[in-house]
């Protein structure tokens, strides 16, 4: 099975081309790129190979891998990484640099809090926190919100949530978030990517679209079967998973965007959920009384 297929934003062209045989996807590669440039040809436009780059995405196993695209006298070297729409992509989708770069800026906005906090408001300090830290957060947490390397990003979180409310640097946070109103990264993580789902409803089967069977979770979003675990930490897979899981009362508001999205902010808000697992083995809201530090 092949995929060809371009992805545009405004001025910013990307080409995604994939095929389970490498020979194949290596031809693929060079008949796209010729094709490319004599289109531009056409239109009296010209490459900029200096801002073009060729990425190949694969697992952490595989050992075939095409070093560069050749026009000419020219090349386009395979590169490790990418910004794409300002996220750093790297070709095993680990989002490690990602992070990295979002942890930099993290503390750089740390220090600032730290620094005004003796002449500011806790209200003042919450709107500094929305602004330059919970705006950094969230964009792109649907993509990166579940790799390993996270949990980073939380522990800033935590140590900006600390300097916020005053408290010990080594003070549980569980109930610092609940009285801030902020969610934790996980907690944002489900809502984000909740709220992708509802959104794109129209996308998603559910089970009564695959099979017959009058099952109590006929009316879950259908999860498909692989074992691919790049594509179980993905947007899709993960969607479906959080969807499913959530309270019932809260499914059913899925076609009231807004009270969905106020209504599920509410639980997560109370759940405060550090973990994905804590998430998925809730039970009653009134009945969490884990320890969090």
């Amino acid at each position: 099975m092949d995929i060809l297929s371009p992805v545009l934003f405004a001025d910013d062209t990307n080409i995604i081309c994939t095929h389970q045989n490498f020979n194949i996807y290596n031809n693929e590669i060079e008949i796209v790129f010729q094709k490319l440039i004599k289109w531009l040809q056409v239109n009296s436009l010209t490459l900029n190979f200096n801002k073009t780059k060729f990425i190949q995405f694969s697992s952490k196993h595989l050992e075939t891998i095409k070093e560069r695209v050749k026009y000419g006298d020219k090349y386009l070297m395979n590169t490790n990484n990418a910004n794409f729409l300002g996220l750093i992509v790297d070709n095993s989708l680990s989002w490690r640099l990602h992070i990295d770069q979002l942890s930099s800026k993290l503390n750089s906005a740390t220090y600032i809090i730290r620094t005004l906090k003796p002449v500011l408001t806790l209200s003042n300090l919450k709107m500094i926190y929305n602004a330059y830290v919970h705006s950094i957060i969230t964009y792109g947490l649907i993509f990166w919100g579940n790799s390993s390397h996270s949990i980073s990003i939380f522990k800033i979180q935590k140590r900006i949530i600390r300097i916020i409310t005053q408290s010990h640097h080594r003070a549980s946070c569980h109930d610092l978030f609940k009285s801030l109103n902020i969610l934790p990264l996980q907690s944002q993580y489900i809502l984000s990517l909740a709220k992708f789902v509802v959104g794109n409803l129209d996308e998603f089967l559910t089970n009564s679209d695959i099979h017959s069977l009058n099952t109590r979770q006929k009316s879950h979003l259908h999860l498909p079967p692989t074992r691919m675990t790049k594509y179980q930490k993905g947007v899709h897979y993960m969607g479906i998973k959080i969807y499913n899981k959530l309270p019932p009362k809260i499914q059913s508001l899925s076609n009231n965007k807004k009270r969905f999205y106020k209504t599920l902010k509410t639980f997560l808000l109370l759940g405060s959920f550090y973990t994905l697992e804590e998430f998925y083995n809730w039970t009653d809201i009134n009945e969490l009384h884990a320890v969090y530090s």
